[in-house]
């Protein structure tokens, strides 16, 4: 029993936060909570917009900044990393806010969290790195304009629309609007988003985030701008934990959005995990142990009213730059958040709702650095088509539809690319090759024998053309195929091969291998392609000796008079001979 529990815990333990990483938090303490209170500063905005973006409430992103942000700054794999609630979770929580309300966030969350945990468990963190980069471009820029779309109805003080599409809420909005125009709701969005643009540019190490909402704030207060509406009461410190769970009929159909917010969760995670790392000397993440904090982050966040969370790319780059050095900075970030959710709910309820879609509206423009974007799309045009397809599926259909389309097309593509360089060449023979003594023989042997050099993969993606150019061969008697430089068969082209020796050997021409490398031996066995090529010895190691065995096998046919045995000349390269 207890060498059961043994191989049962010995993989949870080794997620466990460890030694190295509390002792680290008491190296730099002065750095660290510097770099998390500011940190706060520029998450406090984004916390309420996200909530108010998700459907739930300032109330939840709080939540969900304070509970999520102090788990996965504990229990995730990075030292740099803040976690909270972000643009492409608000994506995907929207539509279930709307059909099942907080029960359905609080279902989906546990669920999620749970497939997290598992994937740690499972060690399935380092598959990150198989996601190309023109499928994250293409996701982060469609999430950034599904951000933008989400802030139209209060940037231009209109309520919001019903629907779960947002290119028809926002035009819904648009048309509100032009009915009924609020210049003071989108002057107080455009010159926020303003602010910060500008004096990101101008002074990147000022939080212009909470400049910009406060002085909002301040307007709407001072000039009774009663058509910029605040975001309205918020609780005095968190909600007592909740299991408000949906029915059992529900959850059927909660199971494809937990799938996506769990799939999501890891994904952006994990991206801005790496990005952390990039911006450091001597930082490396373990991917596992993020999975495994953000599980957590997860559970807890929707049972304190929050939402499912994720690594944030924006926030964890500020934590980076002004001189984090531990997990000591993030935990701080979640509790200045903490005191705020308690000592300052009365003043942050008066922040205009214009107010925070300006904060986003600059943060979605923040997110999509064109540089990278060009630089993608003029790389190759796979990787551009790659990229507009993922930005639009994203855009268009749901998050986790988009980045599995754009992994399939990105996939498909790359096969491709493969599958074109694998080719197969015409070689002739040369006088140092045994067996011709001369010139006439060497003639007669070329008249009757052809031999084909295969290069790269032979696999399902281009087995077929070698099965036409081989089918095509005629007039001859024998067909030599040089294997060496065969980089790897599966069992589509294994098949290819066996049906394409059957067919030759149907019209009377004899097929003989070289060069079979111990790798390619296992696949052509078990579709008994070797048993073809073994039959009567037509299986050689080196090219010389094959063409031995042609002629050996051309003199029993009678096409060439018998002879004396020939002594063998020696050959330039072992590789050249194969």
């Amino acid at each position: 029993m207890s060498v059961l529990f043994g191989r049962v815990w010995a993989p949870v333990r080794a997620l466990l936060p460890a030694r190295a990483d509390l002792a680290a938090m008491g190296r730099q303490p002065r750095r660290d909570l510097l770099a998390g209170l500011t940190v706060a500063i520029v998450a406090l905005p984004l916390a309420l917009g996200f909530g108010v973006s998700s459907g739930l409430g300032a109330e939840a992103g709080l939540a969900t900044a304070v509970v999520a942000g102090a788990l996965a700054a504990l229990f995730g794999g990075s030292n740099l990393q803040v976690s909270g609630p972000t643009g492409a979770m608000t994506v995907v929580l929207v539509p279930i806010v709307a059909r099942y309300g907080p029960g359905g966030v609080l279902t989906v969350g546990l669920i999620a969290g749970v497939m997290l945990i598992a994937l740690a468990v499972a060690r399935a963190g380092r598959y990150m790195q198989y996601v190309p980069a023109p499928v994250v471009e293409g996701f982060t820029l469609g999430i950034a304009c599904v951000i933008a779309l989400q802030q139209v109805p209060n940037a231009l003080g209109v309520a919001k629309p019903e629907g779960d599409k947002v290119l028809a809420v926002a035009w819904r909005a648009v048309e509100e609007f032009v009915r009924h125009p609020n210049w003071t709701a989108l002057g107080l969005a455009l010159a926020v988003a303003a602010i910060m643009l500008l004096g990101a540019r101008w002074r990147p190490a000022i939080p212009f985030s909470i400049v910009a909402v406060i002085a909002a704030t301040v307007a709407a207060q001072l000039f009774s701008l009663d058509a910029a509406p605040p975001i309205g009461d918020l609780p005095a410190g968190l909600p007592a934990p909740s299991l408000a769970f949906l029915d059992a009929a529900a959850l059927g159909s909660l199971l494809a959005p937990a799938v996506a917010v769990a799939a999501l969760a890891a994904l952006e995670s994990l991206l801005s995990a790496s990005v952390a790392d990039g911006m450091t000397v001597g930082q490396k993440h373990d991917p596992d142990k993020e999975l495994f904090g953000q599980g957590l982050a997860n559970l807890a966040a929707p049972l304190f009213g929050g939402v499912p969370a994720t690594g944030a790319i924006a926030r964890s780059a500020v934590n980076v730059r002004t001189g984090a050095a531990s997990r000591l900075a993030a935990l701080t970030h979640a509790a200045v958040l903490a005191v705020i959710v308690f000592a300052a709910a009365p003043l942050v309820s008066r922040i205009p709702l214009a107010a925070l879609a300006g904060v986003l509206l600059a943060t979605a423009v923040r997110m999509v650095e064109v540089g990278s974007l060009r630089a993608m799309a003029r790389s190759t045009r796979s990787d551009a088509l790659v990229l507009v397809l993922t930005a639009v599926a994203t855009l268009a259909l749901d998050l986790v539809y988009a980045v599995i389309l754009g992994l399939l097309v990105a996939g498909a593509l790359a096969l491709r690319a493969v599958a074109k360089q694998a080719r197969m060449e015409q070689v002739p023979f040369t006088p140092h090759l045994p067996g011709q003594d001369s010139d006439e023989e060497h003639a007669l042997l070329a008249e009757h024998i052809v031999a084909y050099r295969m290069d790269g993969p032979l696999f399902f993606a281009g087995a077929h053309r070698f099965l036409l150019e081989l089918s095509e061969v005629a007039d001859v008697r024998v067909v030599i195929l040089r294997m060496s430089r065969i980089t790897t068969i599966d069992a589509t082209g294994a098949l290819v091969l066996k049906d394409t020796v059957e067919r030759l050997n149907r019209r009377g021409i004899a097929v003989l291998a070289s060069g079979i490398r111990p790798g390619q031996r296992r696949v052509l066995d078990s579709i008994g392609a070797l048993d073809l090529l073994r039959y009567e010895g037509r299986e050689y190691a080196t090219t010389p000796e094959a063409i031995a065995g042609a002629r050996a096998h051309l003199e029993c046919a009678g096409i060439l008079p018998h002879s004396a045995p020939h002594k063998t000349t020696p050959v330039v390269t072992e590789e050249r001979a194969r």
